[in-house]
């Protein structure tokens, strides 16, 4: 069966979200975690457009467009925020290139680790949160059983299909009981709920 039939049997919501919403293309990053964390980073609290252009800005500082863990160390501050990143992404960057120097944030590694164990693995750098970690899983590592509960626009597609009227813990554990029924393919029910565009 099919994970899109398979979601479809388990919950006649979903079904109705998925039969009226278009497929997604899957995301191509080349297995690169690190890269695709420097981004998440950079990308934070901004919008796609503005995050798009400081990042391209970020990597035409280095030679091979690509920065490189100890290069990225290399960089002055000055050098950093001309690309348009503020004194505080800069410092998560630079702990990420620490990171990645002295214990490695490497795709064949972090493979052979569960979903639970990569996010214990990375979430100690600071200014990578759960969710960030989360996106990685999904978009990078093509994990297909991951359900990130925080994000904004998950919870609120789901309390807008399930007509939810519950706050707080209450609701996040009711969002933790519709989304069991999606196992053991969680990634891709969420997929879908963020490109459901619900009729007014």
């Amino acid at each position: 069966m099919l994970p899109e039939s398979y979601l479809a049997s388990k919950d006649a919501t979903l079904a109705s979200i998925i039969e009226s919403t278009p497929t997604f293309k899957k995301t191509d990053w080349n297995n690169d975690v690190y890269l695709a964390l420097l981004e998440s980073i950079v990308s934070q609290q901004i919008s796609v457009k503005a995050a798009d252009s400081i990042f391209a800005r970020f990597r035409a500082l280095f030679e091979d467009l690509y920065p490189h863990p100890e290069l990225l160390l290399q960089k002055s501050n000055e050098e950093l925020r001309s690309a348009g990143l503020s004194f505080q992404k800069i410092n998560y960057l630079q702990n990420v290139a620490v990171f990645a120097t002295e214990k490695g944030i490497d795709y064949q590694h972090l493979n052979l680790l569960s979903d639970d164990e990569i996010v214990a693995f990375l979430t100690p750098i600071k200014g990578v949160g759960r969710w960030t970690v989360e996106m990685l899983l999904m978009f990078v590592m093509d994990r297909p059983d991951v359900f990130p509960v925080d994000d904004l626009v998950i919870r609120q597609k789901m309390v807008r299909a399930y007509h939810l009227t519950e706050t707080g813990r209450a609701l996040h554990k009711q969002l933790h009981i519709i989304a069991e029924n999606w196992r053991p393919y969680r990634t891709m029910a969420c997929r879908y709920l963020w490109r459901w565009k619900p009729e007014s």
